[in-house]
């Protein structure tokens, strides 16, 4: 089984005049692409992610432009700073973004109506008051929304 599911990402209130954008490709050879510079208002951006049936334990195997890292631990980054290309600002940081703890379920529903939106709602400061960086979660996780 193989399902394609839409995917926002919206940055809650990063801090001023930081560009935001998501990763295309890894390693040196990546592209930053929707760049965004906060205003202070959320910031959105949109894909899509194919789901496989193919792991040995049944879970989704994320795939796609969008997905980094190993099968059992996927992941979305966005880049922030320097790091999308920003060269003036004194911040270079990426945020990952984990793609684990949705199940088949949810993808299904997602995949069956094309209003449907897998979101991720991520604070977009860091508790140093700059950019969030590193490891972080939706705090509630990925919902399925009307898109």
């Amino acid at each position: 089984m193989e399902l394609e599911v839409k995917i926002r990402i919206v940055l809650e209130a990063p801090p001023l005049e930081v560009d935001f954008g998501l990763q295309l490709g890894k390693g040196k050879d990546y592209e930053t692409v929707q760049k965004q510079r906060s205003a202070g208002q959320d910031l959105f951006f949109h894909g899509s992610l194919t789901a496989r049936n193919n792991r040995a334990d049944g879970s989704p195997n994320f795939l796609g432009p969008l997905t980094q890292g190993p099968p059992t631990a996927r992941f979305i980054y966005v880049d922030v700073g320097q790091c999308a290309g920003q060269r003036e600002s004194c911040w270079s940081r990426r945020m990952k973004i984990p793609l684990t703890g949705i199940g088949w379920e949810v993808l299904k529903q997602a995949a069956k109506d094309e209003k449907m939106v897998l979101e991720a709602r991520l604070q977009g400061t860091g508790r140093d008051g700059g950019p969030a960086c590193g490891t972080v979660r939706p705090a509630a996780g990925w919902k399925l929304v009307r898109g």
